[in-house]
């Protein structure tokens, strides 16, 4: 019987101070960072407790998803890698090599396409392309900005942090995501496009008439990222009279740095000053609601990565994946 198995793809997150120097620079692609840039990061690390919780959570995502599988009578094994940090994704696949699997689902903890994460796919095939005629078949879930029960999950953890306020239909949500260069957009980057459905069909599912999306937590490089930035929507939301806010990130799944500082600190000192009362929507982290969708990604795809070393059954295993929320493509075959 051909061994299969998942591989879950994180950014990864330093969870102690003395790694995020090391960490800092390997974002920037191997150079150092500038003090001055690093003790501003350390800084906000020592305000969320000394580190980022990512890679526990992620640890308690790869269990959920392996047991909902195996609930389901799909015991498969499922790995997790980070890009950032140890364990690393190529370091990962080659104990997958190791442990006998043949052919993988690989999905990225980021449900929206973005040319960012691409450098997922370059770590998967890095680590591939090492292993040769030992490389197992992969299949990769590209997108999964629409599957339900993300859109459910979503949907529910807003709607938690509406009832905190006396009326909730007073209250405007807005939703949030990672800022990128905003050159991507002219490079055909379709990952705006994917965040609008994200944050449209939770909208449709909350009935709310009306809802705001802003960009958070853009690099500094000098040049344009997208916008508009959440503090200045905040701002202006004030101005336009808004007093309740609830934020709902769409392009994170987990607590991270981006959350607990960038929204839970620093947004929430804007809204202060403004005279507005902000709430943040919990994290997904290893909400049932969101591992089932996990689940339900993975299960679909792995019928494609079967497809990889079976031609014939390509169109039919996409099809399936498709109706789950999976966009997939299929590659490095390697028959056995």
């Amino acid at each position: 019987m051909t061994v299969d198995a998942v591989l879950l793809m994180a950014y990864g997150s330093p969870d102690r101070l003395d790694q995020v120097e090391a960490y800092y620079t390997d974002i920037r692609r191997g150079s150092p960072p500038p003090q001055h840039l690093l003790e501003e990061l350390l800084g906000r690390y020592r305000a969320i407790g000394g580190g980022s919780p990512l890679s526990r959570i992620v640890e308690l995502q790869r269990a959920a998803v392996e047991a909902e599988l195996a609930r389901r009578g799909r015991p498969v094994r499922v790995y997790a890698g980070m890009r950032h940090i140890e364990p690393r994704i190529g370091r990962i696949v080659e104990g997958m090599a190791a442990d006998g699997v043949e052919r993988f689902v690989a999905i990225a903890l980021a449900p929206q396409r973005s040319s960012n994460a691409a450098g997922y796919r370059r770590a998967v095939d890095a680590a591939l392309g090492a292993l040769g005629e030992a490389a197992p078949a992969v299949a990769f879930v590209d997108s999964w900005f629409d599957q339900p029960r993300l859109i459910d999950a979503l949907a529910e953890t807003t709607a938690e942090a509406l009832r905190r306020f006396p009326d909730p239909a007073r209250v405007r949500v807005l939703f949030t995501a990672h800022s990128l260069p905003a050159r991507v957009v002219a490079e055909g980057d379709t990952y705006p496009d994917e965040l609008a459905g994200t944050a449209a069909l939770v909208a449709r599912r909350l009935g709310l008439a009306t809802y705001d999306f802003a960009f958070q937590s853009a690099g500094r490089t000098g040049e344009p990222w997208l916008g508009p930035d959440i503090l200045d929507e905040i701002r202006r939301l004030a101005a336009e009279g808004v007093r309740e806010l609830v934020i709902r990130p769409v392009g994170f799944v987990a607590d991270h740095l981006e959350v607990l500082y960038d929204i839970d600190v620093e947004a929430q000192a804007v809204a202060r000053d403004a005279g507005v009362r902000l709430e943040r929507a919990r994290s997904m982290n290893d909400d049932p609601t969101f591992i089932a969708g996990l689940a339900d990604l993975a299960e679909a795809a792995l019928p494609a990565a079967v497809a990889a070393v079976a031609p014939p059954t390509v169109a039919a295993a996409a099809g399936a994946a498709q109706r789950r929320g999976a966009r997939l493509t299929h590659e490095r075959t390697n028959p056995r």
